[in-house]
C-alpha cells in the first residue's frame, strides 16, 4: 500500500514541476529606468526591494556591469548588441538624416532585435513597456520580432491616467494599435499586469518557450507614486543626503558590492551640506526622496508578483531572469529638482511633474561622481542580477566580471541555441559586438582585457582592463585605474601620457568604425 501511494505522489509530482531536460529556457529581461548603482537593498540601499534581493540572492550580482548612460542609447545597445550609433540611436529619437547614420533616431534595418534574432530558435517574443527607439511606420515592437506588445513607445513621464492632461503624446499601445489609457492607471503596476496575461497566454497556447521584456519606466521623473507607497517611507529621509549616502557606502563594503579600497566620492560640488539647508526646504527634499523610495519599492513588489505568476505556472525554476537600469540616476533640475505641473497639485500626485534633485541623485548613484548623461562611473555603473534556478548553481555569488548591455544578445543567443543572422530581407546585418556571459554564470573573469566605449553628446570614455579614460564636455581627457580608484578620484592623465594617447587613439579608431563621429 506504501508503495502504491508513494508512486501516486510521484506520478502527481512529475504532472505538476515541469521537467528541464533538453528544454530551452524562458528568458526575462527586466529594465529600469533612471535607477543608480545604489538603490537596491542588495546593493546598499535602505529601500525595501527583498524580492530582487532575493533573485540575487538566489542568483548573481554584478558589481561592473555598464549601460551607455542614457535611455534610448542604452535600449538600442540592449536589444541589438551594438554600440548605439552603429544601430542609429547614438543620441535620443531625433533625427539627424541621412547624412549621420549614426544619428537617425530609430533602430536601422542593419541590426536585428532580441525578439528578431532568437524568435527563429523557437521562442514566443512580448514585451511591455517602454520602447523609446523609434515609433514611425515599421518601427514599433511588433514590426521588429515581438508578437506581443503593450506600452508607450514614447519615453516616459507618466504613471497615472491624469498625466496625460500633462503629456498628452502620450499614447498607448497593444500590439501596434493605440488605445484608451486605462481609468485605473498605474504604469509599474500595468505593465506587470500585461507581463503576467502575456504569460499566461504564452504558457497555456503555445508548447514553446518565451522571452519577455519587461522595460519599466520607474524610478525615471515625475515623482509619482502611490500614497500607500509614499507613506511607507515618511521620515526616512529627515537625516539628509550626506547621512544616506555615508550608510550606503558602509553597507555596500559589507556586501561586497564595493571593494574595500574604494573610497566614497565627495558630494557633488553642487550638492550643499544637509544641515546648510532650511528647515522648510529640507522638508520638501526628504519628500521628494520618499516618493523616489516608493517607486522602486514599487517596481520590487511587481516583481514579486512576476516571480508568483512563473511560479503558478510552473515557469520559474527555468526562467532566465536578468535585471538591469538604463543609466545612472538623473540629476536633472539641479539642486533641489525641478517643480513642473499643474499648480498646487502636490508632489507624488498625478498631475504634479517633479524631479528629486542632484543631491538625492549623488546618493543613488553611491559611490560614484557624476550621473545619468555622464561617462562617469555614476552615468554608467548598473546594479545587474542574474537569476535562474535550473542554470546557475553558484548562488548569492559576486561577479566582477565587466559586462555591458551589448553583451545581453550574445548571452541570450547563448541560452536560446539561436543562430545570429548575417542578412535579413536582403539588408546585411552588422555583428554583434558584446560577449556572451554564460561563463560568468559558472566563475568569474575578473581580469578580462575587454575594451569598451562610450559617448554621449561630446561625454567619452574607453574602457581597457582596469583602465578608463573619461572625457567630458570640454573634451578634456582624464585617466583612472579603477582597481586602485573605482570612484575615479586620482587622475593619472599627467602620469600616464602614453597610456592616454593610447586610449585616445582607440577612441577615436572607433568612433570612426561605430557611426560616432558626425
Amino acid at each position: 500500500m506504501k508503495t502504491l501511494f508513494a508512486a501516486t505522489i510521484l506520478f502527481q509530482l512529475a504532472t505538476v514541476l515541469p521537467s528541464h531536460a533538453g528544454e530551452k529556457p524562458n528568458i526575462i529581461v527586466i529594465l529600469a529606468d533612471d535607477m543608480g548603482f545604489s538603490d537596491l537593498g542588495c546593493y546598499g540601499s535602505e529601500i525595501e526591494t527583498p524580492n530582487l534581493d532575493k533573485l540575487a540572492a538566489d542568483g548573481l550580482r554584478f558589481t561592473n556591469f555598464y549601460n551607455t548612460s542614457r535611455c534610448c542609447p542604452t535600449r538600442a545597445a540592449l536589444l541589438t548588441g551594438l554600440y548605439p550609433h552603429q544601430a542609429g540611436v547614438g543620441a535620443m529619437t531625433a533625427d539627424e538624416g541621412e547624412n549621420r547614420p549614426g544619428y537617425r533616431g530609430r533602430l536601422n534595418r542593419n541590426c536585428v532585435t532580441l525578439a528578431e534574432a532568437i524568435k527563429p530558435a523557437g521562442y514566443t517574443t512580448l514585451m511591455a513597456g517602454k520602447w523609446h527607439v523609434g515609433d514611425g511606420e515599421g518601427m514599433k515592437p511588433v514590426d521588429r520580432g515581438f508578437d506581443r506588445y503593450w506600452g508607450v513607445l514614447h519615453g516616459g513621464g507618466i504613471y497615472f491616467k491624469e498625466t496625460l492632461q500633462l503629456k498628452p503624446e502620450r499614447v498607448f499601445y497593444k500590439d501596434g494599435t493605440p488605445i484608451e489609457t486605462p481609468d485605473d492607471l498605474y504604469v509599474t503596476d500595468d505593465f506587470t499586469d500585461r507581463s503576467m496575461d502575456f504569460i499566461d497566454e504564452a504558457v497555456k497556447e503555445k508548447k514553446k518557450p518565451f522571452f519577455l521584456y519587461l522595460a519599466y519606466i520607474a524610478p525615471h521623473w515625475p515623482l509619482q507614486a502611490k500614497p500607500k507607497d509614499i507613506e511607507k517611507y515618511k521620515g526616512r529621509y529627515n537625516e539628509g543626503w550626506d547621512v544616506v549616502r555615508d550608510k550606503r557606502f558602509a553597507k555596500q563594503k559589507q556586501l561586497g558590492v564595493i571593494s574595500e579600497n574604494t573610497l566614497l566620492s565627495p558630494r557633488d560640488p553642487e550638492a550643499k551640506a544637509w544641515n546648510e539647508m532650511s528647515e522648510e526646504k529640507r522638508k520638501d527634499l526628504a519628500h521628494r526622496m520618499e516618493i523616489y523610495a516608493a517607486q522602486v519599492d514599487c517596481i520590487d513588489q511587481n516583481i514579486g508578483r512576476l516571480v508568483a505568476k512563473l511560479k503558478e505556472t510552473g515557469q520559474f525554476d527555468n526562467t532566465l531572469i536578468l535585471f538591469l537600469s538604463d543609466n545612472g540616476c538623473s540629476a536633472e533640475g539641479g539642486p533641489g529638482g525641478f517643480s513642473k505641473g499643474k499648480k498646487d497639485a502636490p508632489i507624488g500626485t498625478g498631475l504634479s511633474y517633479a524631479s528629486v534633485g542632484l543631491e538625492w541623485a549623488n546618493v543613488s548613484d553611491t559611490p560614484f561622481r557624476k550621473f545619468k548623461m555622464h561617462t562617469h562611473e555614476g552615468g554608467t555603473a548598473t546594479p545587474f542580477i542574474a537569476h535562474w534556478p535550473a542554470g546557475i548553481t553558484n548562488k548569492g555569488e559576486i561577479r566582477k566580471t565587466v559586462g555591458h548591455v551589448i553583451d545581453v544578445m550574445p548571452t541570450l543567443l547563448d541560452v536560446a541555441k539561436a543562430d545570429y543572422p548575417k542578412q535579413v530581407a536582403g539588408k546585411e546585418i552588422k555583428p554583434h559586438e558584446g560577449v556572451s556571459l554564460m561563463p560568468s554564470f559558472k566563475s568569474d573573469a575578473a581580469g578580462s582585457e575587454r575594451t569598451l566605449y562610450w559617448e554621449h553628446f561630446g561625454k567619452k570614455a574607453v574602457r581597457r582592463g582596469d583602465w578608463k579614460a573619461v572625457s567630458g564636455e570640454k573634451n578634456t581627457w582624464h585617466l583612472y585605474h579603477l582597481k586602485d580608484d573605482p570612484s575615479e578620484l586620482n587622475d593619472l592623465a599627467k602620469n600616464e601620457p602614453a597610456k592616454l594617447k593610447e586610449f585616445k587613439e582607440l577612441w577615436q579608431t572607433w568612433a570612426k568604425r561605430c557611426d560616432v563621429l558626425k
